[in-house]
């Protein structure tokens, strides 16, 4: 029996040990050949700036006509008769608030106007009569004079009712929010139902064709921009260069923490431009860089996320991702405020796809 069992176990021992050998044998080879493959790599060299004849800054886009419509009076809002997306034509009907209560007032004012009128009615036939009576010494003065304070009063009364009337009617423009200008309607704050107060945002509309681009400007910069300077805007999400001129320069940063708003109004193009579309805006201004900055290619840039890196080469030929704190950008050139030494080589390009340890041959 121990015979048999022994030519049971050790054909399945040395079928294992087969299987094992010849597994090791298929990776051995892969792994081999990975660590012998090397990307083509070009480097370049971190150093000082060159002649930048332009400085950037980020923005971002919205429509030149453009208005948050809102209401002065408070109530249920009865009924949108727009949705995102609409187009609309000045003076449309936008959206109905319920105004039950200013619909009453307009009835009593009504009834006011029609009392004051008949009032005023009686009084000028009186005032025409007693005229005509003094003219004949059929009537004395004090006579003509209490007839003409009656008339007055009954003429003032009249015109009260009246302004009360145009009062009312305000109010109800209010309750009846209608387009300021021919546009599209771009957002809803609010739906059927809920209550309006005054100067609560309820609908935005915007006239598109004419954009312009609001760009936060750096005090160490601002003094270089002026009017009318025609710029380049890049919008990064259609890859576009547009034109544009400067319109406005803000000579204040007080509410944004030393940043100055520049406004500039883009040329008209062909592109599919939309509100809210991120910008970089390039003055044309003669500041340059600081003489000791470190400047890299945007090109050389790893970006994951908020962070941004660049590759560089180890002592083993390998590439080593390091993580870089950036600062203003030049043209095609960006500053490193920290994280590479001047001097000190780096990856441009790359014929494969990088990673860290990856083996890598210059050019």
């Amino acid at each position: 029996m121990n015979t048999m069992k022994n030519r049971t176990y050790i054909p399945i021992a040395l079928l294992a040990m087969t299987l094992a050998f010849t597994g090791c044998g298929n990776n051995a080879p892969k792994g081999a050949a990975e660590s012998t493959t090397a990307i083509s790599v070009e480097v370049g060299t971190a150093a000082g700036p060159t002649d930048h004849n332009f400085v950037t800054a980020s923005g971002k886009i919205e429509a030149i006509s453009s208005a948050n419509i809102s209401t002065r009076m408070m109530g249920y809002v009865d009924k949108i008769h727009v949705d995102m997306g609409d187009k609309v034509r000045s003076g449309q009907l936008l959206l109905s608030i319920n105004n039950t209560d200013v619909s009453a007032k307009l009835a009593q004012v009504n009834a006011g106007i029609m009392e004051a009128q008949a009032a005023f009615d009686r009084a000028q036939k009186d005032f025409d009569r007693y005229t005509a009576l003094f003219k004949e010494n059929s009537a004395s003065p004090k006579e003509l004079d209490d007839i003409t304070a009656q008339y007055e009063m009954a003429q003032a009364r009249l015109n009260a009712a009246k302004e009360m009337k145009n009062e009312v009617n305000a109010q109800l423009s209010y309750a009846n929010i209608r387009a300021p200008f021919s546009g599209v309607v771009t957002n809803r704050f609010i739906k059927a139902g809920d209550m309006a107060h005054p100067g609560m945002p309820l609908l935005e509309v915007e006239a598109p064709g004419k954009y312009q681009v609001m760009a936060m400007v750096p005090e160490s910069e601002i003094l270089g921009i002026k009017n009318n300077t025609e710029v380049q805007v890049l919008i990064k999400a259609l890859n576009h260069v547009a034109k544009g001129t400067v319109t406005e320069v803000s000579t204040s940063a007080k509410n944004t923490g030393g940043q100055y708003m520049v406004k500039v109004v883009l040329e008209e193009t062909e592109a599919n431009i939309l509100s809210g579309m991120y910008a970089t805006v390039q003055f044309p201004v003669e500041r340059k860089a600081a003489a000791n900055a470190i400047m890299i290619p945007l090109e050389a840039v790893v970006e994951n996320g908020q962070l941004s890196g660049v590759y560089t080469v180890s002592q083993s030929n390998t590439a080593l991702l390091r993580w870089l704190r950036l600062g203003r950008t030049f043209g095609d050139a960006v500053e490193v405020l920290s994280g590479l030494s001047a001097n000190e080589p780096y990856i441009v390009k790359a014929d494969g796809k990088l990673y860290n340890g990856a083996k890598v041959v210059t050019e």
